[in-house]
């Protein structure tokens, strides 16, 4: 049981460290929203989204979507799409001085962009389940659940953490120019994967 719960931990770390579409938009809102819980929906729905594809890569759905060429087509033309939008939004923001004229997402659209960016993206799909699904074969019964209960427990802490990091960086730049300037590089971040992605729809 312990291997297994060390296994995931290690495991859903590094799948999930990287920064990507997901981290750069709950970091953003940790940073613009007044308060750690004005962030909450999205931390809860990005935590929620993840367990979600954990629990359906350990019972087997990786089999499904690493066997059929067509839908891993379909999840990068979406997720090109997708991350360019992204981009382009999180590009034009602009953090104000005045917190009374920042331009935060409603719970809302907190709501509906996390679970996009969690949903929508081919590469944390195809990692989490193709990954933690794979890994999770090793296991069975007590072990699979200690597995399974680790990678998620990683994943939820990991959200939690980055929210508050984003807390901390707009806290000590009350200017607004610190997060005017990682909005610039998230959406650099978010075109280079998109961009990756299109590439690789050619050398599927």
């Amino acid at each position: 049981m312990l291997e297994a719960i060390l296994h995931g931990l290690v495991l859903s770390f590094g799948l999930i460290l990287p920064l990507g579409a997901q981290n750069v938009f709950v970091f953003n809102q940790g940073a613009m929203q007044p308060s750690l819980w004005r962030a909450l929906p999205v931390v809860v729905t990005a935590a929620v989204c993840d367990s979600l594809l954990i629990l359906l890569a350990v019972f087997g759905v990786s089999l499904v979507v690493l066997g059929v060429a067509w839908l891993k087509m379909v999840l990068y033309i979406v997720g090109v799409c997708f991350l360019l939008y992204m981009g382009y939004l999180t590009w034009r923001t602009r953090p104000a001085v005045d917190s009374r004229e920042a331009k935060r997402f409603s719970p809302k659209r907190q709501v509906m962009f996390a679970a996009s960016v969690s949903l929508l993206n081919p590469h944390a799909i195809l990692d989490t389940i193709g990954v933690i699904g794979t890994s999770s074969l090793s296991y069975s019964g007590a072990d699979k659940w200690g597995f399974t209960l680790a990678c998620i427990m990683v994943s939820c802490l990991w959200f939690c953490s980055l929210c508050l990091a984003g807390r901390m960086a707009g806290r000590l730049d009350p200017s607004g120019r610190l997060l005017g300037v990682l909005n610039k590089v998230s959406a650099i971040i978010m075109w280079a994967v998109a961009l990756y992605m299109a590439w690789s729809i050619f050398f599927f």
